[in-house]
């Protein structure tokens, strides 16, 4: 029952797919214009819906941190809206491309197109389906959003706002589609819309990009849990690193670009990780270290496990390194091709670092909290790609487009 609704819905997004790609982007700007003051203008409505999530979600014993990556507030309202506004500045990713001419007088044309039908399986992020929605319909996709049980309320309200903005804009509302199945059973159903979905995207946790990447039938861009690291180099600036540690793992401990581990320079270690102890303890984060951390401060003894989790938590695991190749060593092996950081004052060490680790965004003396469509200037993002092909980082509206060739000729045949 629930894979011939879930199949409905495709079909749906899919009828409307072509008003949405030939539409043009005067159309499309004024959708997200529409949208982006629908969102303001029934916050009263949105912060209703989203309070029976969160009263939901809290019965459920869903943590602290987990709460807060759920809730929304007024200010998360306004600033939600203000990159929705953000992307009718942008240029439009469709059309464009270079022409060149083949010796038998061909003409060719490369152009931008859009992927299709985009679906969205995520979790408790409920921002997540007024970006998508909005990316998706600035680059002439449409979209089918599966989200997760603990923001269902959000999201029916976001998808309702959302097909009001299609249609004050003149295109169709189906071109924005929630899928209100919160069992398993509804994510299963898009895993298999092959045909009818053209690309999957998970946003979530380890286990649900897991469970994507492995059972869909629909083609998946990857994108990343987020175990990041910051490497505390020996010639680090210690009150430069403690300050970009504190704000990549306490500002949002929840979200994916937080950090979960630092390494720290076994030629410092004794003179600054007592300071990270302090820093920490006074913002309630529980330390779980190495051997030789515990030899240097009290906390918690590491096990391999911790070296591996994305904690969306205040929790940080701490490791004494001895040298900057055992420090990317260990990022390379545990981290997830999201978000690492170095703090050094020397240019040699933090281009080696740069050139050396794998993953999507490295950072030199800056916060991995940076990792944001928003502060990138793509106004927002569909998620932090962490794979290799199509697309990775974070994944803005050219991530959503493909290429075409227009082929002009008068009446060329191949000998």
């Amino acid at each position: 029952m629930i894979f011939e609704k879930v199949k409905e819905i495709c079909e749906r997004a899919k009828a409307a797919s072509p008003a949405v790609a030939s539409s043009k982007g005067n159309e499309r700007n004024a959708f997200l214009s529409s949208f982006a003051r629908l969102l303001v203008e029934n916050t009263e409505e949105l912060l209703l819906a989203n309070g029976k999530d969160i009263e939901s979600a809290a019965a459920a014993g869903i943590s602290t941190a987990m709460l807060d990556r759920l809730r929304l507030t007024d200010k998360r309202i306004v600033s939600l809206s203000e990159g929705i506004t953000a992307l009718i500045g942008l240029s439009d990713p469709l059309g464009g491309g270079e022409v060149f001419t083949r010796p038998n007088g061909m003409e060719i044309k490369k152009i931008k197109v859009p992927l299709g039908v985009c679906g969205v399986i995520f979790e408790a992020r409920p921002n997540v389906a007024a970006d998508i929605a909005a990316l998706c319909i600035k680059s002439g996709n449409a979209a089918v959003l599966r989200g997760g049980r603990e923001c269902i309320n959000t999201n029916l309200t976001i998808e309702a706002l959302a097909k009001k903005a299609l249609a004050e804009a003149g295109l169709p509302g189906d071109a924005v589609c929630l899928i209100p199945f919160t069992e398993r059973e509804g994510a299963n159903a898009l895993m298999q819309m092959r045909g009818l979905v053209d690309v999957l995207i998970p946003r979530g946790g380890k286990g649900l990009i897991k469970s994507v990447t492995e059972n869909s039938s629909v083609p998946v861009i990857e994108t990343g849990a987020g175990n990041c690291h910051i490497y505390v180099h020996s010639d680090a600036d210690f009150d430069l690193a403690l300050s970009v540690i504190r704000n990549a793992k306490v500002s949002r401990p929840s979200v994916c670009n937080a950090i979960e581990t630092v390494l720290v320079n076994g030629d410092v270690a004794a003179d600054f990780l007592p300071r990270l102890k302090e820093i920490f303890d006074c913002d309630g984060v529980e330390i779980r270290g190495c051997e030789k951390t515990r030899e240097i401060i009290e906390c918690t003894p590491a096990t391999e496990d911790d070296w591996e989790r994305e904690y969306n938590d205040l929790i940080c695991a701490v490791k004494v390194v001895a040298c900057e190749n055992c420090a990317v060593s260990h990022i390379n092996r545990y981290g997830t091709g999201h978000s690492e950081a170095i703090i050094t004052e020397s240019r040699r060490s933090a281009e080696l670092f740069c050139t050396m680790v794998d993953a999507a965004c490295v950072y030199v003396n800056a916060s991995t909290r940076f990792t944001d469509g928003g502060q990138f200037g793509f106004g927002a993002e569909v998620g932090i790609s962490t794979q290799k092909l199509h697309a990775r980082g974070p994944m803005g509206l050219s991530a959503l487009t493909t290429d075409k060739y227009i082929i002009s000729g008068n009446g060329q045949i191949r000998e």
